[in-house]
């Protein structure tokens, strides 16, 4: 069973009385605990949601609490909240722990003590601090989504030469999960350093012109709604089985690109637009380059998660084909799933098929990936470099010299 049908098992409650479980259980919170809130587990193996209702933990007459995992091959990583990141447990000295790491291959019990949570007066740890540089702004704190009925943070990285170079005009990339993007303190699994990562391809002459970045924060508990296209099936049973992806990428092409557009110096053609984002995040934008092939025409699709409606993308793509000048980049870890570097595997080739040029997919596949940010974080410059930075012909040579 791997992290996919981990996933799968517990938003479906598959795992029914007699089938084999992990117990996770919490022996110890601190006194000053209160009572009636709810705790729950964020993991490698739910988005790291801190409050999804499928992963709260029950809370036993003894005061101890416990959740049932299905069985697994796959190491799972995970913390402990009451509800929300802020809420976050802490180790013995007021800091930030490690994710702890279960081996869940086997029936047991494992218990834990939660030492002290973040936002408790007393028992907090300094505030997170923010990495984001001096080039990232917060564009809105609650930018409209007609499309969907609700609000959302959206932020912006500007080159560090915007305001001195007035009549140049930059490159858009958009990116999901805009927790992720710039901003340790905000981030859950950790931060993409995109802001870092272009100002140091700017210093060392790599990127002369730069890029504007607009990330879009995820919805928490809609992130798999807006970032899956039509319901998924193995997702069925849970609050947000996905099906608003349509209106979300409606939202950005025909909402937010025109705001960012008309509110800075972009070159708003397909070619100067890109689209981003990991697992959910990978495969809405795939989405969106079918969607609007006359808006995004270079994608980033990292670790996408293909397998919550391969069928559906693969018959929609039939009659929505991709723009034969778009540029993909597809990266992932071998071993992240059983299906995730098949499937994107059979993306490349139906790229192909449909006319996309072999120059202008990438496909990568590096031993090591694993299905979190730091990988991401680490494949992000080869992947900007290719869609941003890289002619064709150049792209070409680079992929006969492998």
């Amino acid at each position: 069973m791997t992290i996919r049908i981990l996933l799968a098992s517990l938003l479906l409650g598959a795992a029914g009385p007699a089938a084999a479980q992990v117990v996770l259980r919490i022996t110890r919170v601190p006194t000053i605990t209160p009572p009636a809130d709810t705790l729950f587990v964020a993991g490698n193996f739910n988005g790291w949601n801190p409050h999804n209702p499928r992963f709260a933990l029950h809370k036993n007459p003894d005061g101890t609490y416990q959740i049932s995992l299905p069985l697994s091959p796959e190491a799972a990583e995970y913390k402990f909240t009451r509800g929300s990141w802020p809420t976050a447990e802490l180790d013995g000295r007021n800091q930030p722990i490690a994710n702890r790491r279960a081996d869940l291959s086997s029936a047991r019990e494992i218990q834990h003590q939660v030492q002290a949570w973040d936002d408790q007066s007393g028992a907090a740890a300094a505030p997170p601090k923010h990495t984001a540089t001096p080039q990232v702004h917060v564009m809105a704190q609650a930018f409209a989504m007609p499309q969907l009925g609700r609000t959302r943070r959206v932020l912006v990285y500007l080159p560090a030469d915007y305001a001195a170079q007035p009549k140049r005009r930059y490159p858009v990339l958009y990116l999901h999960d805009g927790q992720n993007v710039f901003d340790a303190a905000t981030s859950f699994g950790g931060e993409w350093g995109i802001d870092e990562t272009l100002d140091q391809l700017r210093k060392a002459g790599q990127d002369a012109t730069g890029s504007i970045v607009v990330a879009v924060d995820n919805g928490n508990e809609f992130r798999s709604d807006e970032y899956i296209p039509w319901r998924s099936e193995g997702l069925k049973g849970q609050p947000h089985p996905g099906g608003q992806g349509s209106a979300y990428v409606d939202f950005l092409a025909q909402s937010l690109k025109p705001y960012v557009d008309a509110h800075y110096r972009t070159r708003p053609d397909a070619a100067h637009t890109g689209i981003a984002g990991s697992s959910l995040g990978g495969l809405i934008s795939v989405y969106a380059a079918l969607k609007y092939p006359r808006v995004f025409g270079e994608v980033g699709a990292f670790s996408p998660a293909f397998w919550v409606c391969n069928d559906s993308l693969r018959a929609y793509a039939k009659a929505h084909p991709a723009a034969r000048t778009a540029r993909f980049y597809f990266v992932c870890g071998p071993k992240e799933s059983e299906t995730m570097l098949p499937l994107m595997a059979q993306w490349r080739d139906e790229l192909r098929a449909e006319g996309v040029p072999a120059a202008n997919v990438s496909f990568q596949a590096p031993a090591d990936g694993e299905h979190k940010e730091w990988f991401w974080r680490r494949e992000f410059p080869a992947a900007y470099q290719f869609l941003f930075l890289t002619t064709p012909v150049k792209r070409v040579q680079k992929l006969i010299s492998r």
